[in-house]
């Protein structure tokens, strides 16, 4: 069979897609089906977006999304599938965790429950047989009730790796996962919640790939020619001390391609920072969220002080690697006296850049439930698009003239920190990053 994978960009076009598809993809060309991709800009004609589709000629057509995508991609599925007359199915994050809503949208035939591999390709060949797909584990059915979910793939190094022309990576920045599943309990994550699913059943879900298999990967991409920087997806590279230090060990000696990775300030040391930035690592983000520590231990489930984050930056700076931020806005019970206490951290951390976002409650996290039981989510706010400017919320300490505001004092502190750090641009290029920063600000 022949599947469409279509990436639906939302704001603006991203550095890469959703990896999902990847594996997906690599799977089922392994099992001798095809796979064709399209990437859909976020100002696209949907007619334009209907005729790529129809000459790509699937048999199916495939998404996987987030909330944030939920809008477009649903305007998608409902002028494809009726112009194509070949199924639609979803999966990702959002299908996972609001599949009734998924499939009560017109469009959509199918919704993958969690992992995909396995259960997509007894989809295709069912379709391929002429079938009617019952009873396959993890594919809901419109119209028929939700299925079991089958056990987590093992051993999970003998998944392929990813067919990359479905990423549209370039210039040889390649993006890598080496796990699935996240161990920590922070509130307003799906990516806890996937283990809450496989748990009803008594499976555990997080896994990591061996260091070898990444190893080999990226030794494959470096052989290929395909291989400049590397940016590791994971929520946090930083978990298991020994798979890292085996990891850089070998890496720093026979790859020292530079790479980027994402951390918690609980679960590095200088040792380790020390190691990662031998091996190459040239850029550390970290998820700091609000500077309010009341904020962080009760609703967010992240009870580490604000020392700690002051220290770890420190520390990464005088490893000789670049650190960044996020910070969240608009959260449950946040007050301005928060609000403040997140500007003045990040003032004092002072890194080389942060990204900073009005909070969303995901469908499936805790925080989202939390949302839900005391009232602050409106009834269609899944018909209400994400922005990263404005509250979705009911918030009662906070109004959207308060978000805006602490939002644009965001926007000026990140323009100061950035021009700060490079002292040497000359005015034509300190104008250009002031001229992207507005305009991150404004279309974000």
């Amino acid at each position: 069979m022949r599947v469409l994978f279509i990436e639906a960009d939302t704001e603006a076009r991203w550095s890469v897609a959703s990896l999902g598809p990847g594996y997906l993809a690599a799977w089922l060309r392994a099992a001798g089906h095809t796979v064709v991709f399209q990437r859909v800009r976020h100002d696209e004609p949907v007619a334009d977006v209907v005729a790529k589709a129809r000459a790509a000629a699937p048999g199916l057509i495939g998404f996987s999304m987030t909330t944030r995508q939920w809008h477009r991609v649903r305007a998608l599925a409902a002028a494809l599938r009726p112009a194509l007359g070949v199924p639609v199915i979803a999966g990702g994050l959002h299908p996972t965790f609001a599949p009734e809503e998924v499939l009560a949208a017109p469009g959509f035939d199918y919704v993958c429950l969690a992992e995909g591999e396995a259960p997509l390709l007894e989809l295709v060949e069912a379709l391929e047989r002429g079938e009617v797909p019952m009873g396959i584990p993890n594919i809901w059915v419109k119209g028929h009730i939700r299925p079991p979910v089958r056990p987590p793939f093992e051993p999970i190094d003998a998944l392929p790796f990813m067919a990359r022309d479905l990423l549209d990576e370039h210039h040889g920045v390649v993006h890598l996962t080496t796990q699935r599943g996240c161990p920590f309990p922070c509130t307003y994550c799906a990516a806890r919640m996937y283990n809450a699913l496989y748990a009803e059943s008594g499976e555990e879900y997080g896994r990591r790939r061996s260091a070898r298999n990444v190893l080999d990967e990226l030794f494959g991409l470096k052989r290929a020619g395909q291989l400049a920087y590397v940016i590791f997806l994971d929520d946090t590279f930083t978990i298991h001390h020994p798979w890292v230090r085996e990891f850089c060990d070998v890496y720093g000696k026979e790859l020292r391609v530079p790479f980027s990775i994402n951390a918690r300030v609980e679960t590095v040391n200088p040792t380790l920072l020390r190691q990662l930035a031998d091996a190459g690592c040239k850029h550390v983000i970290y998820g700091v969220e609000s500077g309010s520590y009341r904020i962080r231990k009760e609703i967010m489930r992240r009870p580490v002080k604000n020392e700690r984050f002051v220290e770890v930056f420190d520390w990464t700076r005088e490893a000789g690697m670049m650190v960044t931020a996020n910070y969240m806005l608009g959260l449950p019970d946040e007050t301005r006296d928060d609000l403040e206490e997140t500007l003045a951290l990040a003032e004092q951390l002072d890194a080389y850049d942060f990204g900073y976002f009005v909070f969303y409650p995901y469908p499936g996290t805790p925080l989202y439930q939390t949302c839900r039981d005391r009232g602050l989510l409106p009834d269609d706010f899944l018909d209400r698009p994400a922005n990263h400017r404005e509250s979705v919320l009911r918030l009662e300490h906070l109004t959207q003239a308060d978000i805006g505001e602490f939002y644009d004092r965001f926007t000026a502190l990140r323009e100061r920190q950035h021009l700060k750090h490079q002292p040497g641009s000359n005015a034509f290029a300190r104008a250009r990053i002031r001229e992207q920063i507005q305009l991150h600000a404004r279309h974000a």
